[in-house]
């Protein structure tokens, strides 16, 4: 058996995969858990959405993750003709293309502000976690067209799952430029822990309380 310095790796590997498991745990049992406590909630909040204009409830993001593409459930906050909107006027067009997001998106519905600013329209991604596609904690979900803004970091962001919550969202919010929140991504993964998790987890509540803006 290996003793002294070459048990080291041994230990390092062994901590790290009890560490992983015991994240997954978390997600399994937040998620669960998440879903059975607001299920008086869920749907009203669909309901009010079908009310807005008569669309869709849920809208699907397809986007990347550890094990490939995905798509990301959300409660619909924007009309249903957005990406029409969007395709259409050239000046939101460059905005979205440089950080993938409108500061005054005038695509959002009245109800879809509402969700957003307390973050109620991201509640069906704790699905996206109980499937092992996302986490309760995690870097920013992005698209597949996106990960070119990420270069070289891109391969990194591929590790992990996307979380519901991160780093840079608990810490600034929309404020932070898309470069910032590329660069606290990757200080996230790099710096992991359960530790670390819990600290961003307890930090949520009081980022949305806030009202700083949606992540």
């Amino acid at each position: 058996m290996a003793t002294g310095l070459t048990d080291a790796p041994y230990r390092l590997a062994s901590r790290q995969t009890f560490a992983l498991a015991a994240k997954r745990a978390i997600d399994i049992a937040g998620s669960a858990l998440g879903l059975v406590l607001l299920a008086p909630v869920l749907p009203v909040v669909a309901l009010l959405v079908r009310l807005e204009d008569g669309g869709p409830v849920i809208y699907r993001r397809r986007v990347v993750g550890r094990n490939g593409e995905f798509d990301a459930y959300k409660f619909r906050s924007m009309c249903r003709l957005a990406d029409e909107m969007l395709g259409s006027d050239a000046r939101l067009m460059r905005e979205f293309a440089r950080n993938y997001k409108l500061a005054n998106d005038p695509r959002v519905t009245r109800i879809g502000r509402l969700l957003r600013s307390s973050s109620l329209d991201e509640l069906p991604q704790l699905v996206n976690v109980l499937l092992g596609q996302m986490s309760l904690v995690g870097p920013r979900m992005i698209t597949r067209a996106e990960l070119a803004k990420y270069g070289e970091s891109g391969r990194t962001l591929l590790t992990v799952r996307p979380g519901m919550t991160g780093y840079w969202q608990t810490e600034k919010r929309q404020r932070a430029p898309y470069e910032e929140r590329v660069q606290m991504d990757m200080y996230y993964i790099r710096n992991w822990s359960l530790l670390f998790d819990l600290r961003i987890l307890l930090k949520t509540p009081w980022a949305v309380i806030k009202g700083e803006g949606a992540c």
